[in-house]
């Protein structure tokens, strides 16, 4: 069984630390963090799919397909450190390589990560110095500053802990967040940090991490945008004892408890999306394949057209029709039905049951879903998106100044 700490707990796994300064990379907010481990650690990740990488991602991902342990995590926002070459690698290699002196490590037992803006020279004299500055403030609680360091155009701190219990006692994960615009699919302009006590093996370690980024930062989209910096780290230190075998009873016990963070954590990142003001569950059934109910229900979350007639409180389900009409899945469109929550707006061969009071008071609420039957086969999608205000348009207009 497991259970969540109340969102924004300092709660840490054993044996990890954390800390979030500024040291001038923004104007005023922080924007350096540091993740450390008491002991190597496993280490799982998953990246962008973008073709463009950022240095750091290219200098984590390259210590990570190696069984290779892990110390600390160094993340800086602000500055991404992507698109600036063969001087961004040397930038990056040298923030990990100063960190990993700092820490009486070697180089490739630091990982490093940066969000923020493409293109421009990552300021390494300051993260140098807030690098001497950050060691020495790790603390058991710091976690939460260390959420607010990452933070780029989000509005909410994004941290979460559950306890889980298995069969030969108890583990902690942990886990901070970041991510607002920027957001789809595989993967978005996030960056997740979790931590475990459990004693995992790096293979199993890995398995676990993919099957929970599948079901929930693979299944959101706030604009359609894939970024060259997202991350999604596991580290497992075993400071609890408490090990987790392949093939176990325990493996599932805590696999649950993964994806359940995981997705609170995608679901905290699409609520906090740039200018949204609505979190929507899209539930897609029915589907003859795996594949076609992931084409639906990613074609509907990233429908530009959907989204703003959704922050508009509009019931134009044919927008959901187009939509998954375009999405590449194959389907009857005369055996479609649509429901808002559980109001039926649409049921087979166009029968339209469409109640327009009712389904503007759904669609007024902060949080609903959209349910979408093609009633062909057995498989189904969830999917996590919001709607399309104008203040996204204000935001990424504005994101360098």
């Amino acid at each position: 069984m497991y259970q969540f700490i109340n969102e924004g707990s300092v709660t840490s796994p054993k044996g990890f630390k954390a800390a979030g300064i500024f040291c001038g990379i923004k104007k005023r907010k922080k924007d350096l963090a540091l993740i450390v481990s008491d002991k190597l650690c496993n280490a799982a990740a998953v990246y962008t799919l973008n073709k463009v990488k950022a240095a750091p991602l290219l200098v984590s991902k390259e210590i990570t397909d190696k069984d290779i342990q892990v110390k600390a995590v160094l993340i800086n926002s602000g500055n991404a450190n992507a698109c600036t070459g063969e001087d961004g690698f040397m930038d990056a290699k040298f923030t990990q390589e100063y960190c990993a002196d700092k820490l009486n490590v070697s180089p490739e037992n630091v990982l490093i990560s940066s969000t923020g803006v493409i293109g421009v020279k990552l300021p390494v004299q300051k993260v140098i110095s807030g690098i001497d500055q950050i060691i020495n403030v790790l603390s058991e609680k710091g976690g939460i500053d260390a959420a607010e360091a990452i933070m780029t155009t989000d509005t909410k701190i994004k941290s979460f802990a559950v306890k889980v219990r298995l069969s030969n006692g108890e583990t902690t994960i942990g886990a901070i967040c970041k991510g607002s615009g920027m957001i789809m699919p595989n993967m978005a302009t996030m960056l997740a940090f979790i931590t475990t006590d459990a004693q995992i093996q790096k293979p199993l370690l890995k398995k676990l991490l993919v099957n929970s980024v599948n079901i929930s930062f693979n299944k959101i989209s706030v604009d359609g945008e894939t970024s060259t910096n997202d991350m999604v780290v596991l580290l497992s230190n075993g400071l609890s004892g408490v090990e987790v075998i392949e093939g176990s009873s325990d493996e599932k016990l805590f696999q649950k408890a993964l994806n359940a963070i995981s997705i609170e954590m995608a679901k905290s990142i699409v609520a906090d999306g740039e200018g949204a003001t609505k979190l929507i569950t899209i539930n897609v059934t029915g589907a003859d394949t795996q594949e076609d109910a992931d084409l639906v229900g990613k074609s509907l979350a990233n429908s530009n057209l959907l989204k703003t007639a959704l922050y508009g409180n509009d019931a134009n389900w044919g927008r959901i029709m187009s939509a998954a009409g375009m999405s590449g899945a194959n389907f009857d469109p005369a055996k479609v039905s649509i429901s808002f929550d559980d109001h039926e707006v649409l049921l087979p061969h166009f029968q339209v049951m469409l109640n327009e009071e009712i389904a503007y008071k759904i669609l007024s609420k902060k949080e609903y879903s959209i349910n979408v039957n093609l009633n062909g086969g057995d498989f189904s999608s969830t999917w996590w998106t919001c709607d399309f205000s104008e203040e996204y348009v204000k935001i990424n207009a504005n994101y360098r100044t």
